[in-house]
């Protein structure tokens, strides 16, 4: 009996396809080859980079940040029309979330500031060659001057910056120029859906000189500040490492002692953008004592602002902007932190312990394990009032992105959260601070594997 017929024209062609695999053998194992060859001489290139410059960990930073976070691609096909979508956008943004805030009132001022800054200092040429020699290369788009001129030939174009700047400074003037920030919008992960416009985060830039103008300022201003103790958020040497660090040795002392802390990393919904220009103003003058020609120099600085989205060659119109702290300025950290001034005072005023780093706001307190009531009382108390301090200053506390962790097993977590009220949903096991994981147990365990975890996959396609 025969089960199969046996197809001649089907066979001839198993057969020859037979022939063209092993006619093409020898080009796979070349193409094989090369890429091991690759990989190896890739792996020798970079081993070569860490023992030459072992000693220059700014260095090694800078190339393997260029290597592993090249720069992003735009995921959609760059146009005017999409421009303008993205200015569209990022400015209906923050007009909506300002819609939601009641009517901005005059700030209760809280007793003027005894000492008091009048003019800023002009200047030297040597002075200024070092600002200029610190400040990292970054340009806007139409940038007047670049950066690598400025730097290279400061012999050169060094004295006319000179006078521009100490112009600025005594006739309490910022040129429009300074002004204007290119912003690009950029994904905020390769995995969002590109879209949707809410998954970009707009990334501003500035023009070089205009950088150079605000890091004057901001060293004076920094002086100022120290000298009458006014704001110690931006010292030297202070980052978010030492912010960390700063909290987490105040929870394990609080552990240590046998109660239950309490962590809570207050979210505000895009807090630079929401600054209020006159609000921030009347807190230059009359809380840090800013008053003359410094006063009109921030007047000009902050008022009159503009942006414009630019994707590749293509570019959207010019926006006006009504609030805000300039993103990706030198000055605007530091703006920021002298607007929450009078946030701090509320927390004291709760006995709360808090950390202030940027738009980062960190508050911590102890639970007494004998009676819990106390402690959470006050807590919901001052949050009432914090709520109602930063609804009076244009800002916005994002509860969906609040988190909350209990450092301790003394309590259980089922009746923490259901004696925090609105808060309740937020508690977790561990939170995101400054980017580092925190477990209420203080193993680091998630912490180690997100490290662990993003480390090969960054590295594994050079090794």
């Amino acid at each position: 009996m025969i089960l199969r017929v046996p197809c001649g024209v089907y066979a001839a062609k198993l057969r020859g396809n037979g022939r063209k695999i092993i006619s093409r053998y020898p080009l796979i194992l070349c193409v094989l080859e090369f890429q091991i060859a690759a990989k190896r001489a890739k792996a020798a290139f970079f081993s070569d980079i860490i023992v030459t410059n072992g000693h220059n960990p700014r260095l090694l930073f800078k190339i393997f940040s260029s290597v592993v976070n090249p720069c992003p691609d735009m995921p959609m096909v760059p146009s005017s029309a999409l421009c303008e979508q993205f200015l569209k956008y990022f400015t209906d943004k923050i007009l909506s979330l300002k819609s939601s805030l009641p009517p901005v009132v005059s700030p209760a001022l809280t007793g003027e500031c005894a000492s008091t800054l009048h003019q800023f200092e002009p200047v030297s040429l040597c002075s200024l060659k070092q600002i200029v020699k610190q400040l990292k290369m970054t340009s806007s788009a139409y940038e007047p001057l670049p950066p690598r001129i400025v730097k290279d030939g400061f012999d050169v174009t060094g004295p006319s910056i000179l006078f521009l700047m100490n112009l600025s400074l005594s006739s309490g003037c910022v040129p429009s120029v300074f002004k204007h920030a290119i912003v690009q919008p950029v994904l905020k992960k390769r995995c969002l859906d590109h879209c949707d416009f809410v998954n970009y985060r707009p990334i501003s830039k500035l023009p070089f000189l205009s950088k150079i103008l605000e890091k004057i300022v901001l060293l004076q201003l920094q002086a100022y500040l120290d000298a009458h103790d006014i704001c110690d958020k931006f010292q030297p040497r202070h980052s978010t490492e030492t912010a960390l660090l700063r909290v987490l040795n105040d929870l394990l002392l609080i552990t240590d002692s046998g109660h239950s802390a309490v962590l809570v990393l207050l979210d505000l919904s895009s807090a630079f953008d929401m600054v209020d220009h006159n609000i921030l103003l009347t807190r230059l003058e009359c809380t840090v004592g800013i008053r003359g020609e410094a006063l009109n120099w921030f007047k000009s600085y902050l008022l009159n602002r503009s942006f414009s989205v630019t994707l590749g060659t293509y570019s959207s119109p010019t926006a006006s902007l009504c609030c805000g702290v300039p993103q990706g300025s030198v000055l605007g950290p530091m703006l920021f932190s002298l607007y929450m001034l009078p946030l701090g005072l509320i927390f004291e005023k709760y006995n709360i312990s808090y950390h202030l780093y940027a738009d980062d706001i960190q508050i911590y307190f102890q639970l007494h394990d004998d009676d819990i009531a106390p402690s959470l009382h006050c807590f919901l108390e001052c949050m009432r009032e914090v709520r109602e301090w930063l609804s009076d200053n244009s800002l916005i506390l994002n509860e969906k992105k609040t988190e909350i962790v209990v450092f301790g097993n003394h309590i259980p977590r089922g009746l923490l959260a259901d004696t925090f009220g609105s808060f309740a949903t937020s508690f977790s096991d561990s939170v995101s601070d400054l980017g580092v994981l925190l477990d209420s147990s203080f193993k680091f365990n998630k912490q180690v594997s997100s490290v662990i975890k993003s480390s090969f996959y960054q590295l594994a396609p050079y090794c």
